[in-house]
């Protein structure tokens, strides 16, 4: 290697490890430093329809599941969906429907499977059996605040909105390795999300909640469209920004659990998400590469001290180091103490973090390859086979 290319090989690396400082403070600045919620509603209350596809048993499935039996909202359906009548997940909503009586409470049982992605043909199945005109979609892990739907269903009075989503604070449920999974969402996934909608990106659509109304999903060709997809909520806001409808991030935080008890089902549920991402949006995953925080402040560091005798331009390249790398240090503990604050974790988890760092690091490099995820224990394609849809509502309205 010659004198010109170990320069610019050394030059990349001070940028990359400045470029990780810099993502590190503006993602802690990114997080919100209170949970601020708009709920008005202009015109009166639109009944809701609430789609949870069910699979199986969770640990805390009925305390989740009970959160959104105690909304305040006038009217609401639930409507509660698994592909076997022998799901344990039936007994838990037979015990809702006697626990709460006067909600309304439906259990869709429906084995018919509509393509390789079983969670849409559940969708689609239970779809049938719902009445209003705001559709709301909610992973069976998410446990939400009385106020829940009001709030995410305030922004569908504008027309012009097509989709409202939430993002979502972890909880872990068990050991170790559940902490570790909670710190990815929680300091790794809601951050950079939140730093790119301060960016001004709006290309996101998460499965923790999809609120819109029965006339966009009709318009983008119904949960059918979804059929055969792996990121069915990101193409579910893609097909209504295609119509030229926007997606809106709702104040609402919704909690999520993380169960994973074991190093190789944290692992596989991880890769699933990175590779997801991969698939839909190649330049953003492959931007995250300045997102883990600690790899590059220990490169900094090493390459500071490396290069702190040297000559020419080695000493300005050493002091940037230094100085990058003890901002960094600072930027990434105060990231962990704003993403820490409501569970109260900040010295608990704070060894945690070079670990949480260094593996998504590895994650991220073994999500660059394969093109399959494990999920729900069956192996999927990251290839979206997804019909093409209308591009404006001009054309759906030539449609006649």
């Amino acid at each position: 290697m010659t004198v010109h290319s170990l320069a610019g090989l050394e030059w990349l690396l001070v940028v990359l490890c400045c470029a990780a400082t810099l993502y590190a403070g503006v993602a802690a600045v990114a997080m919100p430093f209170f949970s601020k919620r708009i709920s008005i509603r202009r015109g009166g209350w639109t009944s809701v329809s609430v789609l949870k596809p069910l699979c199986g048993i969770e640990p805390r499935l009925y305390e989740n599941l009970v959160t959104f039996c105690e909304q305040e909202h006038p009217c609401f359906q639930l409507l509660f969906g698994v592909s076997s009548p022998v799901d344990p997940a039936i007994v838990v909503v037979r015990r809702l429907q006697a626990a709460y009586p006067h909600c309304d409470i439906e259990l869709v049982i429906d084995s018919r499977v509509h393509g390789s992605n079983l969670k849409v043909s559940n969708l689609i199945n239970m779809a049938q059996r719902a009445r209003h005109d705001i559709i709301v979609l909610a992973d069976s892990d998410i446990a939400v605040e009385p106020d829940y739907l009001n709030t995410v269903t305030a922004p569908l009075a504008n027309p012009g909105t097509g989709v409202v989503t939430c993002l979502y604070r972890a909880q872990s449920v068990g050991g170790f390795w559940p902490r570790v999974g909670a710190l990815f969402i929680n300091e790794w996934f809601a951050p950079s999300v939140r730093v790119a909608h301060a960016g001004g990106s709006r290309r996101f659509g998460f499965g923790a909640t999809l609120a819109l109304r029965r006339t966009t999903l009709e318009d983008i060709g119904g949960f059918e469209t979804l059929k055969d997809c792996l990121a069915d909520d990101y193409w579910l806001a893609e097909h209504a920004r295609a119509l030229g409808l926007t997606t809106v991030l709702s104040s609402v935080m919704v909690a999520t659990d993380v169960i994973e008890p074991t190093f190789t089902t944290l692992w596989l549920r991880e890769m699933r998400w990175l590779r997801t991402i991969r698939s839909v949006n190649p330049a953003g995953f492959a931007s995250l590469i300045i997102t883990f925080t600690a790899p590059w402040l220990l490169t900094g560091a090493l390459l500071a001290a490396g290069l702190s005798g040297g000559e020419g331009a080695q000493p300005v390249m050493a002091l940037t180091l230094s100085i990058s790398t003890v901002t960094g240090i600072i930027a990434r503990i105060l990231l962990h103490a704003r993403s820490a604050r409501i569970s109260r974790t900040f010295w608990r988890d704070l060894p945690l973090v070079p670990l949480r760092d260094t593996l998504l690091a590895l994650q991220w490099l073994g999500a660059a390859f394969g093109s399959q995820v494990v999920w729900r224990g069956a192996r999927m394609s990251v290839v979206n086979r997804v019909a093409p849809r209308p591009t404006s509502i001009v054309e759906i309205s030539d449609r006649g």
